[in-house]
C-alpha cells in the first residue's frame, strides 16, 4: 500500500493502475474460491434440501458420517481404487516416458498418441469403454470368446467393477504424467550417463544410480498430485458404473454428489463430507511432504 500523501503523481497512477489490473483477479478468487469455501463451512453446519429455508444443526452432520456404513464403504472404496490407480499412473507412466525419450523415427507420433487420452472428453472415454467392456456385445469379449475364453463381467460385477475402473481411468490419465517424466528426463544431464558408462555401470544401474535419483522430485510432484486426483474421482465412474453395481465402486465424491442432488438434497450433510474430505487430502498431502526429505533429492 503505498504512502498516498506522501506520493507524487506519477506513483499514485502506477498504483490505481496496479490495482486496476488486479482487481478482477482478486474479484474473481474472493467470489469463485474464497465465498464458496465459507458458504460450504456454513451449510454443513446446517440441515437443508436447496428449497425450504436452512435449520441449524451444529456437528450434526459430521457426527453422522461415523454411523453411516455407506459413508464408510465408500472410504474404503475410494482407499481401494487409490491403491490401484497410483502405482499404476505413475510406474506406467515412468515406463512410457523412458520409451519416448530418446529422439528416434516416430517418437512424436508416440508421444501423441499416448497423450491423447488426456485431452480426449470424459464422457467418449467412458462411453467407448462402456461398449468395449460390455459382458454380452462388447469387444473385449467377444475376442476373449474368439480364443475360447469367457470373459467376465466387467463392469457389472462387484469383483471386476473396481479393477476395471482402476485400468480405465489409469489408461485415460497416464499419458499427463508421462509428460511431466518426459520433461524431468529431458532435464537430467548427458554427462552423467557418460560418466556412469565410463566407469561400467549398466543400463539398470544408470537407471538405479542417475535417473532415478534425478527424477525424485518429479516423482513427488506426480505422487501428490496422483493422490489429490484419486480421491476426487468422479466423470469416469458417474459415465462407466454410476457407483454399482451394489456400490462397488461407489467413492467419496461420487456418495456427496449423491446427498447433493439426488437424495433428497441433503446439502448440508454433502457438505460436511466435502470438508471432511479436503481435509483429509490436505493431511495426506502434508505426510507426503514430510516423508519427501528422505527419499527426494535436489541438485
Amino acid at each position: 500500500m503505498p504512502n498516498w500523501l506522501g506520493a507524487t503523481a506519477r506513483q499514485r497512477r502506477e498504483a490505481i493502475e496496479g490495482y486496476l489490473f488486479t482487481g478482477p483477479v482478486l474479484l474473481g478468487l474472493v467470489f469463485f474460491a474464497l465465498f464458496p469455501v465459507v458458504a460450504s463451512l456454513y451449510t454443513s453446519l446446517n440441515r437443508w434440501d436447496l428449497i425450504q429455508p436452512m435449520e441449524f444443526v451444529g456437528l450434526k452432520n459430521y457426527v453422522d458420517l461415523f454411523d453411516d456404513d455407506t459413508y464408510k464403504l465408500t472410504v474404503r472404496n475410494t482407499l481401494y481404487f487409490s491403491a490401484g490407480i497410483i502405482p499404476l499412473g505413475i510406474v506406467g507412466a515412468l515406463c512410457l516416458a523412458l520409451l519416448v525419450d530418446r529422439q528416434r523415427r516416430g517418437v512424436n507420433l508416440f508421444r501423441t498418441l499416448y497423450f491423447m487420452p488426456v485431452v480426449t472428453s470424459v464422457v467418449a472415454v467412458g462411453l467407448v469403454w462402456a461398449w468395449l467392456l460390455d459382458t454380452d456385445f462388447g469387444l473385449v469379449n467377444t475376442l476373449l470368446g474368439q480364443v475360447g475364453i469367457a470373459g467376465p463381467k466387467w463392469l457389472t460385477s462387484v469383483e471386476w467393477a473396481m479393477p476395471s475402473v482402476i485400468l480405465i481411468t489409469a489408461w485415460h490419465g497416464v499419458g499427463y504424467n508421462m509428460v511431466i517424466f518426459l520433461a524431468g528426463l529431458q532435464g537430467i544431464p548427458d554427462h552423467l550417463y557418460e560418466a556412469a558408462q565410463i566407469d561400467g555401470a549398466n543400463a539398470w544401474q544408470r537407471f538405479a544410480s542417475v535417473t532415478f535419483p534425478l527424477l525424485t522430485p518429479t516423482t513427488f510432484f506426480i505422487a501428490v498430485m496422483s493422490v489429490i486426483s484419486s480421491f476426487q474421482a468422479f466423470g469416469l465412474i458417474y459415465i462407466v458404473t454410476m457407483g454399482g453395481p451394489a456400490n462397488a465402486t461407489n467413492v467419496l465424491v461420487f456418495y456427496l454428489w449423491q446427498n447433493a442432488f439426488t437424495f433428497q438434497g441433503k446439502m448440508g450433510y454433502a457438505s460436511a463430507m466435502a470438508w471432511v474430505l479436503g481435509l483429509a487430502i490436505l493431511a495426506l498431502t502434508l505426510a507426503q511432504m514430510a516423508l519427501a526429505k528422505r527419499w527426494v533429492f535436489y541438485e
